[in-house]
């Protein structure tokens, strides 16, 4: 499974590669700065899990019964939150 990272994540590609997947920026695929429709197609036509921290274009995977992962903001809080615990324990 390749996956397409969207702008926000792009940053990403080098982590998703270390890790073993296969992985396409919107950036690298000519989408940069398209519109949501467009990634979401794009993703869709070409087998791709889009991951991506914008609704709407996670929105329309879904409509299209594509793959992806939203990855929200309460998301994120709660990994750091988990990690600062584990980190510094006696914090309150």
């Amino acid at each position: 499974m390749r996956i397409l990272l969207d702008e926000m994540f792009a940053g990403l590609k080098e982590y998703f590669e270390i890790l073993g997947w296969d992985v396409l920026t919107v950036q690298d695929a000519g989408l940069r700065g398209a519109k949501d429709r467009a990634v979401a197609e794009y993703a869709a036509n070409n087998d791709l899990l889009l991951v991506t921290e914008d609704q709407k274009p996670a929105e329309l995977m879904n409509l299209k019964g594509a793959k992806y992962v939203l990855i929200s903001n309460a998301m994120i809080a709660k990994i750091a939150d988990e990690k600062i615990r584990e980190k510094y324990p006696d914090l309150k």
